[in-house]
């Protein structure tokens, strides 16, 4: 084996254990984990919340028996093939080892560590959108136009990803308009266009039989968690994301300006600020924009290496290297969950310093949100089953729940595995069991409930208990109360199904 493949073979070994390193014992999977892994259980050509690639996933998971170690190798596993097409680009490029490695280094130590923890669509969009760069840089290089077809296949499975690389499409057509018009006179362009719409056309028929539900949950969000959002927090976590590689990327700017080798490639830059242009008129999520960084990570790498080939400047390879890991290693404790919730919240100044406080909420709170959304599931779904388990008539027996976390992760943790809590919120409105009788609702309420005392129900049924309430001090969910309603005086079927209708009307 020689010295390139021995390199490469470690630097994804060391991405792999990192992902199961990084979380302290103490964290529970993330709310939207949950949702996602529920989606393997009712497949479809897609979702509320997301398109249907994830409940591929999760299915598999599942047959895999669905244990913690499972759930994350996935994310693990597209973070590391990334890295793997950002290799293979710098090799396109003309980029030498070290080109190789300083750019793989960048993207092992950067928000894609993060990120790839999760089990999200978030990870397979990154690496689609790396993956169709790749196909189109090989296109121009290479004048094979069946680099197009291949393109047009990670389009549309990056589509049925996530929605997200819509946006990839508008700014690398802008960005072939600007620099490279002649793809336009290629017929496999318009075969390849075919192919996307082949590939996306279930989910498109899906959303047009649901009465495009997608464009709902967008106008929710809108209103909602986007309406929160700084430009100037987006332009800044941009440099936060990739703080340890910016220089990396302002040189791949650079070279695509000075570098006469790169202008053929200038699609790439076209389309980075085509796309950054509408995230920012939208007001988009920061994180929505991270898979335009690793192919401008590999451009960086090989002008990098272009311009310390010889004489002293050699010297700054070596230099590179560890400035890249040595920026990165104040984000171990910042970025990851790696120390327990009492110790972050002790330590908190320095988070607040750098926004992570924030919520979509608005306000700044003890720990980042996506921890806080780690935190008191297993215990949920435990005090869930101790209620649950002493029920003589458990097939009539319904766990309602406020949100999908609570639904979600009660499915995964509960003992009994055909338990099925559902909510009204996401994809869990679709899966309410309304063809078996409900005699009893075992009812999971919010924090911010209007009725804590549950006076509305007490009329309804023979006994309304409050059997717990999440004290847990670092639980996003902190505050939420469960509640036990036996013996039901009215039709609670009827009910819920009046209450699902109202809640799809609006």
């Amino acid at each position: 084996m020689n010295k390139t493949i021995t390199i490469f073979l470690v630097l994804l070994l060391v991405k792999l254990a990192f992902q199961y390193l990084l979380v302290h014992p103490e964290y529970d999977l993330q709310r939207d984990e949950y949702l996602h892994l529920d989606q393997g259980k009712h497949l479809a050509w897609g979702y509320i919340s997301v398109p249907p690639v994830t409940s591929w996933i999760s299915y598999v998971i599942h047959l895999l028996g669905g244990s913690v170690f499972w759930v994350k190798f996935f994310p693990a596993l597209f973070g590391t093939l990334t890295i793997i097409v950002v290799w293979k680009i710098v090799k396109e490029l003309n980029g030498n080892l070290f080109a190789q490695i300083l750019a793989s280094l960048a993207l092992l130590f950067s928000v894609l560590l993060r990120i790839n923890i999760l089990f999200q669509p978030n990870s397979l969009d990154i690496f689609f959108w790396t993956l169709t760069y790749y196909c189109l840089i090989k296109y121009v290089n290479t004048n094979n136009n069946n680099w197009l077809l291949f393109s047009a296949m990670a389009i549309g499975f990056g589509f049925l990803s996530k929605y997200n690389i819509a946006f990839l499409v508008i700014g690398l057509f802008g960005g072939f308009v600007f620099a490279q018009r002649k793809i336009f006179r290629e017929q496999k362009l318009y075969a390849a266009g075919l192919i996307v719409l082949i590939i996306i056309f279930p989910n498109i028929l899906w959303q047009i039989k649901n009465h495009f539900p997608t464009f709902h949950q967008l106008n929710e969000l809108s209103s909602s968690q986007l309406a929160n959002i700084k430009r100037s927090d987006f332009v800044k976590e941009q440099v936060l994301y990739f703080i340890n590689s910016f220089f990396i990327i302002v040189l791949a700017f650079a070279g695509f300006v000075v570098y006469p080798p790169f202008k053929k490639y200038r699609f790439v830059l076209c389309s980075y600020i085509i796309v950054m242009g509408l995230y920012l008129l939208l007001k988009a999520k920061s994180y929505y924009a991270i898979g335009l960084y690793p192919v401008l990570i590999a451009f960086g790498s090989v002008y990098f290496e272009t311009l310390v080939l010889v004489g002293w400047k050699k010297y700054l390879k070596p230099a590179a290297i560890v400035l890249v890991l040595g920026l990165f290693l104040p984000m171990f404790f910042l970025a990851f969950p790696i120390a327990s919730p009492a110790k972050i919240k002790s330590n908190n100044g320095i988070y607040k310093k750098f926004g992570l406080l924030r919520w979509e909420d608005g306000k700044d709170h003890d720990l980042p949100q996506d921890l806080a959304d780690m935190i008191g599931w297993s215990d949920l779904a435990q005090n869930i089953d101790s209620v649950y388990a002493p029920l003589p008539d458990k097939q009539n027996t319904l766990v309602f729940c406020d949100n999908y976390g609570e639904a979600g992760a009660i499915n995964y943790y509960s003992k009994f595995k055909n338990i099925n809590a559902v909510s009204l919120s996401a994809d869990y409105i679709n899966w309410v069991p309304l063809h078996k009788q409900i005699k009893n609702v075992i009812l999971v309420k919010d924090p911010h409930d209007e009725d804590p005392d549950r006076t509305k129900d007490k009329p309804l049924a023979e006994s309304v208990t409050l059997v717990w309430k999440n004290k847990n001090p670092y639980s996003r969910e902190r505050g939420s109360a469960v509640f036990l309603i036996r013996g039901a005086k009215v039709n609670v079927n009827s009910i819920i199904a009046r209450e699902i209708e109202l809640h799809k009307k609006y």
